[in-house]
């Protein structure tokens, strides 16, 4: 038998797996009270804003892939917001910017989380919106303990917070402290926002759709939007260590709905696997399973080995590589060619012996690749499993993931992010802040990110959903900035290929390279990096030194923070949660 740090959870009823153990057990409460997998998971990730306020917030986003039980075919929801309608490359050089900063109001992309929980709710939803959001009203009027690692980020950004951020001072340094590990936090204005909310949307009467639309109304046209629009207004310190006014206005949140989309997918080992299209990274993994079919049965791999780390981090690069050049949101670019075995049997053809430190994006369709000019050089501590924030409010990647599946096959996967605490200054009559997703923009023409209004961000956020003979069998996802689907491809080759089953696939050792330009503020890459969990063991860290890869070897567990359920055939159902970070937590019967 074995070992895993917890066992896979396994029954008939339901099962939750997200990235704290407060939106898992308040999504098990939805599902015993009658609630589907999307009543749930709306109820987790409400919590979620309110319980890993540093990794995620309402004025951030989520994109989701859904399966239905009556329709399997698999759904993407987005709710990545735009750039607001000001967002022009020619206004940020203005002001004498070349790169978009990481932190503060001028960074924000218009909210999109809220609308697209609202959404999820109305049209796949079956419980009362109060009772969705009772949860999460409760822990932010009556108090939760707060995970030390809030405190820690508080503490990394209090000269920030007490210098120029006074809002956010008064939110996050009561007493002039940083909240202490496991305290009991409040926040009161975030609660009455949600009432506020509830009560707007009762007024419409008893029919929960109605009511549903009315508060996607208060949200985009009412209250809400009326004083982002004030408070964005307001010059604050961002990153590039200057006073900005944000973007943002009221039209812009008036403008914006979250949407349904067909997903990406790719037919892999008897498995269909989906993500959202290229204004996301999801096409990556794709990308990448593509490639490493070409190379021989991934069954035969041997991920505790050095050649196995090799051969998986040299196809990461070159779909990275491909990420850079030809993704982003509304570009002419064909799917079909960059996930056909055509073009998979030329990228595979690429893979050496020798780590690679060159980006090498491809040519689908013979069409010329364009990079950006402006990548910064190699700078950054990849020594880190979870991405770092620094004082400026500079975050790479923080995030959570929560996915479900109920008794009837109903099942999500759901990635909410941005609005970090840190990102931005709070909004006192909110309770939470803007996002800074806009630093994913290149401030250059003609590439396939480069900023223009109306266009989402090439956000990292890439939810999973896999299916087998077209029923949904998987949905799983992590945290992780730019390694949030190479965490994700070890799980998939681990679980979908060699057996594993969902908790032994999480446990086992992780690694990443970030040998391409990073989505975060100041964009940089790292060539050559591989950064590697010390439990892979002394050799084969020599071995991938012998192949040149500048290896960078971090704590045992501290790379990855997965969340998977499942379901077999005959109605089983499973759940794994990540023990990294020590926060995770699936429940389940």
């Amino acid at each position: 038998m074995t070992f895993t740090t917890r066992p896979t959870l396994r029954g008939t009823f339901g099962m939750v797996s997200s990235t704290h153990w407060l939106a898992s057990q308040s999504a098990m409460r939805i599902l015993e009270l009658g609630g589907n997998a999307f009543d749930a998971a709306a109820a987790a990730g409400f919590v979620l804003h309110v319980v890993e306020p540093h990794l995620n917030g309402p004025a951030g986003e989520v994109p989701a892939i859904i399966a239905t039980a009556k329709d399997p075919a698999p759904r993407v929801l987005c709710g990545q917001g735009p750039a607001p309608a000001g967002a022009t490359i020619e206004h940020f050089r203005d002001l004498g910017l070349t790169i978009i900063p990481g932190s503060g109001p001028l960074a924000a992309a218009v909210p999109g989380a809220v609308d697209a929980w609202f959404l999820l709710l109305r049209d796949h939803g079956s419980m009362p919106l109060r009772t969705v959001l009772e949860p999460a009203i409760g822990y932010a009027r009556n108090g939760h303990p707060l995970v030390p690692q809030v405190g820690e980020t508080v503490d990394r950004v209090r000269e920030l917070f007490t210098e120029h951020w006074p809002t956010s001072a008064e939110l996050w340094l009561q007493s002039g402290r940083a909240p202490r590990p496991n305290a009991l936090f409040r926040n009161s204005a975030y609660a009455d926002t949600l009432e506020r909310l509830l009560v707007s949307a009762e007024e419409a009467g008893s029919d929960r759709v109605a009511q549903l639309e009315r508060a996607r109304e208060t949200w985009r046209e009412g209250f809400v939007a009326e004083t982002i629009d004030r408070f964005s207004r307001l010059p604050h310190r961002d990153s590039s260590g200057a006073d900005h006014a944000g973007l943002i206005t009221g039209d812009d949140l008036a403008a914006y709905e979250a949407s349904w989309e067909q997903p990406a997918t790719l037919d892999w080992h008897g498995h269909t696997v989906a993500k959202t299209a290229p204004w996301g990274q999801g096409p990556a993994l794709l990308q990448s399973l593509a490639v490493l079919a070409e190379l021989g049965d991934p069954r035969s791999l041997d991920l505790t080995g050095a050649e196995a780390v090799h051969t998986i981090t040299e196809i990461t690069k070159l779909s990275y590589a491909d990420r850079e050049a030809w993704y982003g949101d509304g570009v002419d670019v064909s799917l079909e060619t960059l996930l056909s075995p055509a073009y998979a049997a030329q990228r595979a053809a690429l893979v050496g012996a020798k780590a690679s430190y060159d980006l090498r994006p491809g040519n689908p369709d013979g069409r010329t690749p364009r990079l950006p000019t402006a990548v910064a050089g190699v700078e950054g501590d990849a020594s880190t499993g979870e991405p770092t924030v620094s004082a400026d409010g500079v975050t790479r990647g923080d995030t959570c993931h929560v996915d479900v599946i109920d008794q009837w096959g109903n099942v999500i996967s759901a990635t909410p992010s941005g609005g970090w605490l840190q990102s931005s200054p709070t909004i006192p009559e909110l309770g939470f802040c803007l996002g800074s997703r806009l630093q994913m923009f290149w401030l250059e023409e003609g590439l396939a990110s480069s900023l223009a209004p109306g266009l989402r961000p090439r956000t990292t956020l890439t939810p999973t959903l896999v299916l087998r003979d077209g029923v949904p069998v998987l949905a799983c996802g992590s945290p992780g900035g730019d390694q949030q689907d190479q965490w994700q491809l070890l799980f998939l080759l681990r679980h979908l290929a060699g057996g594993q089953d969902l908790q032994e696939a999480i446990d086992a050792p992780a690694w990443h390279t970030t040998a391409f330009p990073s989505s975060f503020y100041p964009r940089a890459t790292e060539p050559g990096n591989l950064t590697i969990e010390s439990r892979l063991g002394p050799a084969v860290r020599a071995a991938l030194i012998g192949k040149g890869h500048r290896v960078v070897e971090t704590d045992p567990w501290s790379l990855g923070r997965l969340c998977a359920v499942a379901r077999t055939p005959d109605g089983v159902l499973a759940a794994g949660a990540n023990p990294r970070g020590m926060q995770g937590y699936a429940t389940g019967r």
